[in-house]
């Protein structure tokens, strides 16, 4: 039994990056949208390292030794607003953040 083919990457981080795609759609809570934005980074992840495994290639497994940092780093930033919002506001419900108004 070898290992799966690059067919079976690209549908996995295809399902990844539509099931992160449809939770940032539908959920009023920030930090759903902000899970739903990370799934949709990893199917991205999963879609460089596929193709360096394809390509016998390491600039994808740099790329994504990039990414990795850059998104634990939009997760704290991300989650350092929410609280900021949650503070002020007493909601993180989307649809109930309009601080641009004032």
């Amino acid at each position: 039994m070898g290992a799966p083919g690059l067919h079976a990457y690209l549908v996995l981080a295809a399902l990844v990056f539509a099931i992160g795609l449809f939770g940032v759609l539908t959920r009023r809570n920030a930090i759903g949208i902000l899970l739903g934005i990370e799934l949709m980074l990893n199917a991205v992840n999963i879609n460089l390292v596929a193709f360096a495994r394809f390509n016998a290639d390491l600039v994808g497994l740099v790329f994504t030794l990039f990414t990795i940092p850059i998104t634990v780093a939009e997760v704290g930033v991300g989650l350092a607003i929410i609280i900021a919002i949650f503070r002020a506001r007493k909601t993180i419900e989307a649809d109930h953040l309009n601080l641009l108004r004032g």
